[in-house]
């Protein structure tokens, strides 16, 4: 469960991602297909190389999808229940590949946000997007 504390840090870490959602999206979808390649296959029709428009442009979709749901935080499940739809029942996409996108995206926010990704912060994103990828997991059970 998030404390008032996890969700005003949540909210001051994504404000740092506003306008560079793109760019932090791109670095995570990157940062994971290297560090987990298996990840890769549910891209079959994507340019994979560094910096494709294919990855950044996912990689937006991704945060702006984040966005949303640091806008939503107290309700994620109705936030995300369309994207949540999407990758169980169209896209077919292992759910252990929410918790991989979260592992980059924690390294990209890490090196761009530096000596103020504090242990506090790093531990309330961490429940806030395991929050996040239980929510998107949810319709799998």
């Amino acid at each position: 469960m998030l404390t008032a504390e996890d969700k005003k840090l949540i909210q001051q870490v994504w404000s740092k991602v506003q306008g560079r959602q793109e760019e932090f999206g791109a670095e995570a979808l990157e940062r994971m297909f290297a560090t987990y390649p298996q990840t890769k296959t549910y891209f079959p029709h994507f340019d994979l190389s560094k910096g494709s428009d294919q990855i950044r442009g996912h990689g937006k979709k991704v945060a702006t999808a984040l966005g949303t749901a640091v806008k939503s935080i107290d309700n994620l499940s109705q936030a995300l229940s369309e994207l949540s739809n999407l990758h169980a029942y169209n896209l077919r996409v292992d759910p252990v590949n929410f918790k991989l996108l979260a592992q980059s995206l924690q390294v990209v926010l890490a090196v761009h946000i530096g000596k103020d990704y504090s242990p506090e912060l790093h531990a309330a994103t961490d429940k806030f997007l395991s929050a996040v990828a239980a929510v998107l997991s949810e319709k799998y059970r």
